[in-house]
């Protein structure tokens, strides 16, 4: 089998943890390890290959995480902008043999039972290889009105639901034939795209134009103006609430999509009082609270029942139980700043950047330059900056000179000036840049030329 991993998504019922440039598959939530890593080895026991489906940013985040894992072969398809689950899946099926079993999973979630996991993909496999389109159905435990629901004859399929309201989701609690949509599924390559043809022929043939019109190797990047062609749909409208090859598989995995604070407090660890186990916290008389934050000390009294989230740049506090508000949040946050997008630390192909101090006409930063990478050959129009190497040693390209930066000194480089940061030494260099100009913004970057091809 191959697993195809959905890597989109920005996960922003989970700001301030989860932004664009960092959503929650990304985010090291369990072990020092993030949903994707967890993923990834949960499924490399069962599948040959992974096959990775995410937009730039989140390719490098992908292969840092993978290279941790000492995953070094993987393919991956990059989509220049989303169009949904189904355009997704029908990519990188069209780049595989038809006769490929593929294991389709999201890259968030959380599944605790690998026993039973282990027989579900057992089950999926052999129904697979008859040529149907499995899907899995997670045993409901509580009237969810957040997800969406199958119903089952056995192991035939009689409806797809939406989301229902609360006295319809306990209908189908008590009912027992209903599961949650897990997202999951498992087919034949070949067996997918002919449905996808018969039933939604528009997407199969863009999808497939696009697909041919890139390199097909382990990396294929898929055309802007090609994607912009795919309709936007997910597999569930396309393909499975249509086709009569669906089975489905009661899965009792312990599977969790995290998909919002409350969710996420039921998965991490508690101390007595069942606040989630924090180091920076200090809590007095306080229980039942999720308690989140890596750079300051939270200190809590006499409260229950809260969520508070620090990330260094953003506070969130909520009651638990109105977590799901927090896409409003974020609705009001995207009108005046970036928070929705980036943290403080962003992760960039070449290493980090830090925020260390912003105004609105300087800011500084720290900067760490992973060894054998380089930023991109570049200018900017609106800002100066002045370079400071704390550790390491640079290599600074400047218009037409090439010139060492070691740890205490420095360079300026003016408005418009060409210039590179090079790491050719063996350990990480570490810098601080000070921006200095009208506009600091990360769009004024004129990229000249590019090692990661953005």
């Amino acid at each position: 089998m191959t697993n195809i991993i959905l890597c989109g998504g920005s996960g922003t019922r989970l700001w301030p943890i989860s932004r664009s440039l960092m959503p929650k598959q990304f985010v090291k939530l369990f072990d020092d390890k993030s949903l994707f890593q967890l993923t990834v080895e949960r499924n490399q026991k069962f599948c040959e290959n992974e096959f990775i489906i995410s937009n730039a940013e989140q390719y490098f985040l992908a292969l840092d995480q993978l290279e941790e894992l000492n995953k070094e072969d993987s393919k991956y398809l990059l989509e220049p902008v989303g169009r949904n689950t189904a355009p997704a899946i029908a990519l990188a099926c069209l780049a595989l043999d038809p006769q490929e079993i593929v294991l389709v999973t999201p890259s968030d979630h959380l599944i605790k039972d690998e026993k039973e996991y282990q027989k579900v993909l057992a089950q999926a496999k052999e129904l697979a290889q008859d040529d149907n389109l499995v899907t899995f159905g997670i045993t409901p435990s509580f009237a969810e009105t957040g997800f969406g629901y199958i119903e089952s004859d056995g192991l035939s399929v009689k409806a797809f639901h939406e989301k229902p309201d609360f006295e319809r989701a306990t209908s189908y609690l008590e009912a027992g034939n209903y599961y949650w949509n897990s997202g999951m599924f498992c087919f034949k390559a070949g067996v997918f795209l002919d449905e996808l043809k018969k039933y939604s022929p528009n997407i199969y043939e863009t999808s497939k134009e696009a697909l041919n019109n890139t390199h097909k190797d382990n990396l294929i990047r898929i055309k802007h103006e090609d994607m912009l062609k795919i309709d936007e749909d997910s597999i569930d409208y396309a393909v499975m609430e249509k086709s009569s090859k669906v089975k489905v598989i009661p899965s009792n995995i312990g599977w969790s999509d995290l998909g919002s604070f409350d969710a996420l407090y039921d998965e991490l660890p508690k101390d007595e009082n069942n606040n989630t186990i924090n180091e920076n916290h200090i809590s007095i008389d306080s229980k039942n609270n999720l308690i989140y934050g890596k750079e300051r000390k939270i200190a809590t009294v006499d409260v229950e029942d809260l969520i508070v989230v620090d990330s260094g740049d953003a506070l969130l506090i909520s009651k638990k139980g109105s977590s799901q508000k927090v896409k409003k949040v974020v609705a009001e946050i995207r009108k005046d700043t970036q928070l929705h997008n980036i943290h403080l630390t962003a992760h960039r192909p070449w290493g980090t950047y830090t925020i260390l101090e912003d105004n609105p006409h300087y800011k500084i930063k720290r900067i760490v330059v992973s060894v054998g990478k380089r930023l991109s050959l570049q200018k900017h129009y609106h800002r100066n900056e002045h370079w400071i190497v704390v550790s390491g040693t640079a290599t600074v390209t400047v218009n037409d000179k090439t010139f060492l930066l070691r740890a205490n000194e420095s360079t300026y480089i003016k408005m418009g000036d060409i210039h590179r940061l090079s790491n050719e030494g063996k350990i990480p260099v570490v810098m601080i840049e000070a921006q200095i100009g009208d506009y600091l913004g990360e769009d004024d970057i004129v990229r000249i030329e590019d090692d990661f091809k953005r």
